[in-house]
């Protein structure tokens, strides 16, 4: 498909642990969504950045690990590509681990800011994993780091156990709602545990540097 004059530039950032033994050819298929939204015709041709500076997708076998530093045009139904990245990647990871997705306004501009006027910049965090306990635990440790980080700018981090000891508890008994309803035949809410927000806010979010 053709996103020449698509509205939207889309940056796809992530690094996925891939179980030990797998397939390049089960890797190159789970992310054909991605590859396929370009409108390339294989793997290689797909796996190449809109921006040159970016790594593109590669999967590095010495580590077992799936770098996306990925740019694409495209539109609001990118949407969709998400939640089947984040199904074919959840069988091949090795654990939980976060993959972000940032929608650039490619019409938005100094004029239109100047007037008040609102983008449709947005951010959304996915996440990934084997299963729904590793990616409870990726989505733990992303809001202890982002919550200690924040807090230790007014505290100092030996003072910050008792609130990490309380995020704990939050997702045990996430944990534990989960386990019952699969106890009970019914399936966990949502496809991948993807969360995000949106909106320009405060000003854009900056692109990922290498």
């Amino acid at each position: 498909m053709n996103h020449d004059n698509a509205p939207l530039e889309i940056h796809v950032h992530g690094d996925v642990p891939i179980k030990p033994g797998t397939d390049i050819k089960a890797i190159q298929e789970a992310l054909k969504p991605l590859w396929h939204y370009a409108g390339a015709r294989s793997w290689q041709e797909g796996a190449v950045s809109l921006y040159e500076e970016e790594p593109g997708i590669h999967f590095d076998a010495s580590t077992q690990r799936l770098n996306i530093c990925w740019t694409v045009r495209g539109d609001e139904d990118f949407r969709m590509v998400m939640d089947d990245l984040c199904m074919s990647l959840n069988d091949l990871s090795a654990a939980g681990t976060q993959i972000e997705v940032t929608f650039y306004d490619t019409e938005f501009d100094d004029e239109d800011e100047a007037s008040g006027s609102e983008s449709r910049d947005d951010f959304v965090m996915l996440f990934v994993g084997p299963d729904p306990g590793a990616i409870m635990q990726a989505q733990r440790d992303l809001l202890v780091h982002d919550v200690v980080n924040m807090m230790e700018r007014h505290f100092d981090g030996a003072e910050l156990s008792g609130v990490v000891t309380e995020i704990d508890k939050l997702f045990s008994q996430r944990f534990d709602s989960l386990v019952s309803s699969l106890e009970l035949g019914k399936p966990p809410r949502g496809s991948g545990g993807s969360s995000g927000h949106g909106g320009s806010g405060g000003g854009r979010r900056p692109r990922h540097l290498h």
